[in-house]
């Protein structure tokens, strides 16, 4: 899984960022300890589950 960006993110529904956050944790889930993906999944994770707080703070 590549890096998803919070430039990325801005242009998702909720819909659509809910259904990223669940790819990226069954990413991370099946990911080896030292690859690329162990790295981008939980930053992506993160990212995600930013966008989705501050949708949910601001009206």
């Amino acid at each position: 899984m590549k890096l998803v960006t919070r430039f990325e993110l801005a242009a998702k529904n909720e819909i659509e960022l809910y259904a990223l956050l669940r790819e990226a944790f069954n990413e991370l889930a099946g990911s080896e300890l030292d690859s690329f993906q162990r790295r981008n999944a939980p930053a992506s994770v993160e990212n995600i589950q930013n966008k989705i707080a501050s949708r949910a703070l601001s009206p």
